[in-house]
């Protein structure tokens, strides 16, 4: 799990397009882009020499549920999940990732 603890403003990554084709994206470094500050808690692998690991599955869901009552805990609350996944599939590809975001919000009150 990798939990962003950067402040980002996204309008120092933007370009625009005048005409649809010229673009001044090079003006952008992607260097730049990459966050210095993110928690990240470690996961286990689903599968094992012998297949699939019921227990590391087990475990992953035990922390992910852990952590969302965490947040929740913290006045966080879960408004949206979305999954993907990436994978090359060409000839013999055993690699791939699958990914899940889970979005929160919290309302903060202004006083």
């Amino acid at each position: 799990m990798v939990e962003n603890m950067t402040d980002v403003n996204t309008q120092d990554f933007r370009t625009s397009r005048v005409d649809g084709k010229t673009s001044f994206h090079r003006t952008v470094s992607r260097k730049e882009l990459k966050v210095e500050k993110f928690d990240e808690t470690k996961l286990l692998n689903f599968f094992s020499a012998a297949g699939i690991n019921f227990q590391n599955i087990a475990s992953n869901d035990a922390m992910i549920a852990a952590r969302i009552m965490e947040l929740e805990s913290e006045g966080y609350s879960l408004v949206h999940v979305t999954s993907a996944v990436e994978s090359f599939s060409g000839g013999e590809d055993g690699s791939g990732i699958f990914i899940s975001r889970m979005y929160f919000k919290k309302v903060v009150s202004l006083k």
